[in-house]
């Protein structure tokens, strides 16, 4: 009995938001990276075989997906290490139970105030949370850009859907094009820089566009997925700073 209620309380007491919340976030970045990468070659194949054949048409375009995929790859590993630093110093719950308190529910352990009401050297619930606001920010604007790619896409294969039945739609088949100048994919100079009619449905039925419209989705995917984790990480990261400060004011709930 003894064993068993020792191990429950140990389950109780483990941070279980926290862990589904890194793994998510794991997943996510490794996702959105992968496929987004994978995805922006692709992307540059088809531009190159059927929308401009000069590279510095769409040469600043790469530059920029790249960089948009280098911002999360580069944030991940400093939330990382903030949380396995915040997860390994002594939590609200661990305080609550030298006060005599409830244990704090939520899984984002936030250490940082010890014995006697000093500041931990390792550890601060400020920066913690800080961290937390300013990487949701920045995932929050990288799943806004990798809605954009989908949202493209989408409306290629919309419009090849209306060119393969002629009868669900008024329009001329000819009339019916994807042009790359319109998103902003390419300049308005780039030539030809836009296909139509049965050119465009011979393009989509290929394989690279296919794949590379669900790479994208993918991509899209893992950036919501990470930010999800980072939301549940603000949330617990939020409440348990808060929890810390009442308990070092003595209050009781």
């Amino acid at each position: 009995l003894g064993l068993l209620e020792c191990c429950a309380r140990c389950l109780i007491g483990a941070p279980f938001a926290s862990l589904v919340a890194t793994g998510l976030c794991f997943f996510g970045v490794a996702l959105f990276c992968g496929c987004g990468h994978e995805a922006l070659t692709g992307t540059e194949q088809l531009i190159e075989t059927y929308f401009s054949k000069n590279y510095q048409d769409y040469e600043y375009l790469i530059e920029v997906a790249m960089s948009i995929l280098a911002v999360p790859a580069s944030t991940a590993p400093g939330f990382v290490l903030s949380l396995c630093l915040g997860t390994t110093t002594k939590g609200a719950r661990g305080l609550g139970e030298q006060k005599g308190m409830a244990a704090v529910p939520l899984g984002a352990h936030g250490g940082g105030t010890m014995e006697g009401g000093q500041e931990s050297p390792i550890y601060t619930p400020r920066w913690f949370v800080g961290i937390t606001y300013v990487l949701t920010i920045i995932w929050l604007l990288v799943f806004a850009c990798s809605a954009v790619p989908v949202y493209i896409y989408f409306n290629t294969w919309t419009t090849c859907q209306s060119i393969a039945n002629p009868s669900k739609t008024s329009a001329s088949i000819g009339t019916l094009c994807a042009d790359a100048r319109m998103y902003g994919v390419l300049p308005w100079n780039a030539f030809p820089g836009k296909v139509c009619g049965s050119n465009l449905l011979s393009i989509c039925k290929t394989s690279e566009f296919q794949m590379t419209f669900h790479l994208f989705i993918a991509a899209f995917v893992g950036a919501a997925a990470t930010l999800v984790s980072l939301l549940t990480f603000m949330i617990a990261a939020t409440y348990n700073f808060a929890v810390l400060k009442l308990m070092g004011r003595g209050t009781k709930f």
